[in-house]
């Protein structure tokens, strides 16, 4: 929290510049910059995730603690399940999340085809 009060205050320095006059209108969330608590409390109230969260579910080798997802990810632990979304990206894409997330998806379907795609070969060569 000490790293984001000072970036508060860092935004708020650079935003009352003489750079920013002929564009700055009013304050329209007056927090005192001088009071620590009241920027805590301010950055608690309004910080949230701007609706493109990533990499919450960790790909991995089934030996990290941390893993969630193997490499075609399957879901470490549970059969039948996959993670097919943004939460398996490690970093967040430069622009918009959808395409990717789009390519993920498409490449797992092409992998769950496949696996149909032999398992139903294995039992017509053994019927």
């Amino acid at each position: 929290m000490t790293v984001m009060i000072k970036g508060w205050k860092k935004q708020y320095q650079m935003l009352n510049s003489a750079s920013f006059d002929e564009v700055r209108g009013d304050c329209f969330y007056p927090v005192d910059p001088n009071d620590d608590e009241a920027i805590e409390q301010d950055i608690r109230n309004r910080a949230d995730t701007q609706y493109h969260p990533i990499g919450t579910c960790k790909m991995g080798t089934e030996q990290d603690p941390l893993a969630v997802v193997d490499n075609e990810l399957s879901v470490y632990g549970l059969e039948s399940l996959r993670v097919v979304d943004a939460s398996v990206m490690p970093t967040l894409v430069g622009g918009n999340t959808n395409a990717p997330t789009i390519m993920i998806a498409e490449k797992i379907a092409d992998v769950i085809k496949k696996a149909y795609a032999d398992a139903h070969e294995k039992r017509a060569v053994h019927a």
